[in-house]
């Protein structure tokens, strides 16, 4: 699409601007882009904070290198008796009336530089404001650069107890040896030493300063005071040589003995009381059904578990020999560094830190239909059984075992037929079998895959309603790593069965009016809806009927794209949906683009990237979420817009899969000028509901 950015974070679509619009944007452009743009919003101001912080630094660091050999030529001249700070703007003459013996400072960095240099060492903190310096260029370093290399708040505490220790103690040997200038210690550390002595003596601020140091190491870095430890004597030294010989037979005898670690029941459970209940999966209840006693046998179901004991002998072995192979390390290159810099500091790139106070929903706001239990009706089992059984017989087809599976609306039934049985002939019976069990309809699948029996499924008299809220509580779903999971209900063994639409990667829906069709196009969308954040995803929703997916209006702000200028999400109009269409086809391009600048071949590998900051977004990266595009009634639209529609669902389906733009489409006639050759041969998945043609 012709935006700059991630448009579907403000969820919008822009449309391409008419000519002469387009050259008066192209003219403001170029201007734009030649006039210089100044804005605090991009860091700027941060960057210019950092600059003076270094520039800074170097300044102190000249000023006060240049104080350690001029400080007595310019003493007369700082000094607060004879102006200090007031001197900056005297002239010669009237330095020398205020009593300045040398009124040409001595300091590399002029009055200013002498005087900063005068306040900062002589008459605060002495030598120690040496510290300000490598405060100042870390700062600096941190804000220009955005490299961390200490912590700023660590360096702060640090620096001023280093402060305060090193002027009082300079102080405190000043007091012993009066060699060195009084500079060295400052104003600060002359006068605190001055208070300390009187209160508690030169023997009480050794032992202050001293507890003041260690405590500091001790808090930075942890230093260990324990005395060496001492290699343990020989068991002949310390017993008897009796004692000694009787403690290595018992642990010979230890040695071979078995050690038994009882199997707790307990130890295996995992338990989550802030965890949503989950609802238990039924296993699939079967029934053997012999055909000679015609009773039905339920099979053994899981008994209880017997307490288990795992012995584990444990036996002395000659040491292998390991040879270890390690491959040389791969250089990193300067963007890789600065990555792995940026990862350190600031650590991953977060997509959902945009809208943080998203909350996903909850499952209390489905409803719950029935017990999710299977109602086993041996009277209906059995009755289907012996219809079967009758049917094969009357045209002499012989079985050796029937076995009953019960699923939520279907149950299954696998035949072993006599040997010498043809699969044709019991397949040729389809209809005669549904005739007999009086069904709507029954499948014959002949053979079971990898069982070596064959398949028939009947509808059951009194089906369970299979509801979204208990597909949802499972953990299958719960803890699913797909990409894009959509909970398809339960099958006839009644598992969870989920698909991963981003490996379809398009999926084609069939079915005719009130077989379910959209009940399963809720349920893909409720489930990526409960599944993914709105940074990762978004839906572009059409709608020629106006009235199948309106409920989803109340997540516009969060899931849905929609055309500017548009008052409704969800598109019904054929016109506007040329347009999205259109646009999404140039969103693919510029996708691909970004995959090509980033060197990767699908969205899982750029957004990888993106996350770990190797990939710039000044240079026009951004996080690229998954984009679903559903169209309700295919049909519809190819009977008023044709060509126009064809083409560029044929793009997307052939094309998008990388990209992460996916389509679901449902159509309630599936046939050749409705979903075309281009199109049906890039839509491999298809969710059938009953329609009217084969």
């Amino acid at each position: 699409m012709p935006v700059k950015g991630n448009q579907f974070k403000s969820n919008s679509f822009r449309d391409e601007l008419p000519p002469k619009t387009a050259a008066k944007a192209r003219v403001a452009k170029e201007k734009a882009d030649i006039l210089p743009k100044f804005s605090f919003d991009d860091g700027r101001l941060i960057k210019i904070g950092g600059l003076f912080f270094l520039i800074l630094s170097l300044y102190f660091l000249v000023a006060f290198t240049s104080y350690l050999f001029t400080w007595q030529e310019d003493q007369s001249y700082v000094l607060d008796a004879n102006g200090g700070w007031s001197n900056i703007f005297k002239t010669p003459s009237e330095l020398s009336e205020s009593g300045v013996v040398n009124p040409v400072v001595e300091n590399w960095l002029g009055k200013f530089g002498a005087l900063l240099s005068h306040q900062f060492i002589y008459e605060w903190f002495g030598i120690a404001a040496f510290i300000f310096i490598g405060v100042f260029f870390i700062i600096g370093y941190r804000l220009l650069f955005r490299l961390r290399i200490v912590s700023i708040t660590k360096t702060l505490a640090y620096s001023f107890f280093l402060l305060i220790f090193i002027s009082v103690t300079l102080a405190f040997l000043h007091s012993f040896v009066s060699d060195y200038p009084h500079f060295m210690e400052g104003e600060f550390g002359f006068w605190s030493n001055r208070l300390l002595k009187a209160q508690i003596g030169n023997t009480g601020i050794a032992g202050l300063l001293a507890f003041a140091g260690l405590t500091t190491l001790i808090i930075a870095y942890n230093i260990d005071f324990k005395l060496p430890k001492t290699e343990p004597a020989e068991i002949d030294e310390i017993y008897p040589p009796a004692y000694a010989s009787e403690e290595v037979e018992n642990e010979e005898d230890f040695k071979s003995r078995p050690v038994e670690f009882p199997l707790s029941k307990d130890n295996a459970e995992d338990t989550n009381t802030n965890k949503i209940k989950q609802e238990r999966i039924v296993p699939p209840v079967e029934y053997n059904l012999d055909t000679e006693t015609e009773s039905v046998v339920p099979r053994s179901g899981a008994g209880e578990a017997a307490s288990a004991v795992l012995t584990l002998n444990i036996q002395k072995s000659d040491p292998e020999l390991t040879i270890e192979k390690n491959d040389p390390a791969r250089e990193l290159n300067d963007d890789e560094r600065k990555a792995d810099a940026l990862v350190e500091q600031f650590g991953q790139y977060d997509p959902k830190l945009d809208l943080s106070s998203y909350q996903y929903p909850t499952l209390e706001l489905l409803e719950n239909y029935g017990s999710n239990k299977i109602s086993v009706n041996t009277d209906e089992l059995e009755a289907n059984k012996n219809k079967i059984v009758e049917t094969l017989n009357h045209y002499n087809i012989e079985i050796d075992k029937i076995k009953a599976t019960i699923g939520p609306t279907v149950t299954l039934y696998e035949i072993i037929p006599a040997p010498g049985v043809r699969i044709s002939k019991i397949k040729n019976l389809e209809d005669d079998i549904a005739l007999s069990l009086a069904a709507l309809g029954i499948r014959i699948i002949a053979p079971m895959p990898g069982k070596g029996t064959i398949g028939i499924e009947v509808p059951n008299q009194h089906p369970e309603m299979v509801s979204m809220r208990s597909v949802l509580a499972t953990d299958k779903f719960q803890n699913t790593t797909m990409d894009l999971p959509i909970a398809l209900g339960k099958t006839i063994s009644n598992e969870v069965y989920i698909a991963d639409l981003a490996k379809m990667p398009h999926l084609l829906v069939a079915g005719a009016t009130g077989q379910g069709k959209s009940v399963g196009i809720n349920a893909i969308l409720v489930s990526l809806v409960y599944k993914l954040h709105p940074s990762q995803l978004k839906f572009v929703l059409v709608d020629p009927k106006k009235v199948e997916l309106t409920l989803f209006r109340k997540i516009e702000r969060h899931f849905l794209a929609k055309l500017p200028g548009e008052a409704d999400a969800i598109i019904t109009d054929t016109k506007k949906v040329i347009t999205t269409l259109n646009s999404l086809c140039i969103e693919m391009d510029q996708r691909y683009d970004l995959l090509k600048n980033g060197q990767v071949r699908n969205l899982k590998e750029y957004n990888s990237k993106f996350i770990n900051r190797k990939l710039n977004p000044e240079e026009g990266h951004r996080f690229l979420p998954f984009i679903v595009l559903v169209v309700d009634e295919f049909a519809d639209l190819m009977m008023t817009a044709g060509k126009e529609v064809e083409t560029p669902i044929a793009r997307l389906a052939q094309l998008a899969r990388a990209v992460g733009i996916h389509l679901v489409i449902a159509t309630q006639r599936p046939s050749v000028n409705i979903i075309t050759g281009t199109i049906k041969a890039n839509f491999p998945a298809r969710l059938a509901f009953r329609v009217l043609s084969k």
